[in-house]
């Protein structure tokens, strides 16, 4: 049997999310085709090592046997069945452990599909909340700016940004952005700016949502725990609920089970996504304290959440996300996202010196450099910062070249791997990447 033209048929039906048409146009997309352990390999053999983890989601790497056993089993058990007025193991499992992961177990879970989803729940779950609670003016949201929590316009809302949201904007509902620290020293004025803010406009805030200590699709930027813990305090004060979006950095990436506990804050609603399930099935939820939870009472009168998904607690996807769970705390995923951060600032941590290197910057298993504007060239226009240009975008070439995927942030290049790399593969992506960086450096901007 001959083999369809996948590039044909590609180019004629296969809508790509965050690609440019011309580059499907150019027909040279890999076509991905098997994965195992920490590498793709695409129709002709060629292998790729996953640097990114395929968004961030595959944090055990590909066809992990656990998982594959997991979704094996559950399939032939039970595919799907709904959580409208029936439940099943597989969600009432993977809900008591979410929940035992929490700083306090007392939590209830609502499963969505993806992290997007997961943050729709979330925004929802605070505005009727605080209706619930008596407090129905409370109605809007903070973030904090270059935010990025998905997609969906209720998401896009609360994470706006210009080169890849401006034709919705007008569909957008308002919110209110708070500063971010890029160091320890910015803590104090950004912390006294946020919280006046918060103060400000607290009759009509419902909540606050972060993505703690790492702003990823921002270009991987960190800011200070302490930053965090005092943005937790001022929401206790005013009544606002504080919504951690761990959908990128929770599950150990960054050295804790979750970023938030690096500054020992306790959030009233954690997303989470993409790790969940090791990558492995589209599954997120939302976790809520019961104090959200329990004003949902429909005596004595309805305040029934009529909220859902067709395939929120999906069994099969739940199993999967059980065993990576497992396989998690058999790896003591936090100690090897630590081991991680020790190898990369050995490895990359003289970077910083070069003139054209802005930062170097390190958690757990996530690593980013960020170049320097162009030689002082005008900035490129949004669009395409966020494809990645100029240096950034020679390193990604160079390293497609050696079998390796990355995908540059703007100016920012970066990594986050499987957790599963051993030291010696950790040490052979490290060396291609620090010698991309620095070839790309010694060269004219394309």
């Amino acid at each position: 049997m001959n083999r369809p033209d996948y590039t044909r048929l590609d180019r004629a039906h296969l809508w790509h999310p965050y690609t440019r048409k011309s580059a499907v146009d150019q027909g040279s997309l890999p076509l991905i085709t098997r994965g195992e352990g920490i590498y793709l390999f695409d129709h002709e053999g060629n292998r790729y090592l996953d640097a990114i983890a395929s968004w961030w989601s595959c944090s055990l790497g590909h066809s992990h046997p656990a998982i594959v056993e997991a979704i094996r089993k559950q399939a032939q058990e039970l595919q799907h069945s709904i959580l409208g007025n029936l439940s099943h193991p597989r969600a009432i499992e993977l809900a008591a452990r979410l929940a035992a992961l929490m700083p306090d177990p007392n939590r209830h879970v609502m499963f969505a599909s993806d992290g997007a989803s997961a943050v729709e729940a979330a925004l929802k779950m605070a505005i009727q909340y605080q209706n619930n609670a008596g407090r129905p003016a409370k109605t809007r949201f903070a973030y904090l700016q270059e935010a990025y929590h998905g997609d969906t316009l209720g998401a896009v809302s609360v994470g706006y940004l210009e080169s890849f949201h401006k034709p919705f904007r007008s569909a957008l509902f308002p919110a209110h952005a708070l500063p971010v620290p890029e160091k320890q020293v910015d803590v104090p004025s950004c912390a006294q700016a946020a919280e006046e803010l918060i103060g400000r406009h607290a009759k009509e805030l419902a909540a606050l949502i972060v993505e703690p200590l790492c702003q990823c699709a921002a270009g991987m930027k960190m800011y200070p725990a302490p930053y965090l813990a005092r943005l937790a305090e001022s929401c206790r004060n005013h009544d606002v609920l504080l919504i951690a979006d761990e959908i990128a950095t929770g599950f150990g990436r960054t050295g804790r089970m979750f970023a938030f506990e690096h500054a020992g804050v306790d959030p009233d609603i954690v997303c989470v996504g993409k790790a969940l399930s090791a990558g492995a099935l589209p599954i997120s939820a939302a976790i809520a304290k019961d104090s959200v939870y329990e004003t949902f009472s429909d005596r004595p009168e309805d305040r029934t959440f009529y909220h859902g998904h067709t395939y929120c607690g999906n069994p099969i996807a739940a199993a999967a996300a059980l065993a990576a769970l497992r396989v998690y705390e058999q790896m003591d995923v936090c100690a090897k996202a630590r081991a991680m951060e020790s190898t990369y600032r050995q490895a990359l941590g003289s970077l910083a010196a070069l003139p054209l290197i802005k930062d170097v910057r390190c958690m757990g298993s996530i690593v980013a450099v960020e170049f320097a504007s162009d030689d002082g060239a005008k900035p490129p226009d949004a669009a395409a910062k966020e494809e990645g240009i100029g240096r950034a975008q020679q390193v990604r070439n160079s390293l497609l070249s050696d079998g390796i995927l990355v995908r540059p942030l703007g100016n920012t290049v970066y990594l986050m791997p499987p957790l599963t790399m051993d030291k010696s593969e950790l040490d052979t992506l490290l060396a291609a990447f620090r010698g991309a960086i620095c070839t790309a450096c010694s060269r004219q901007p394309a």
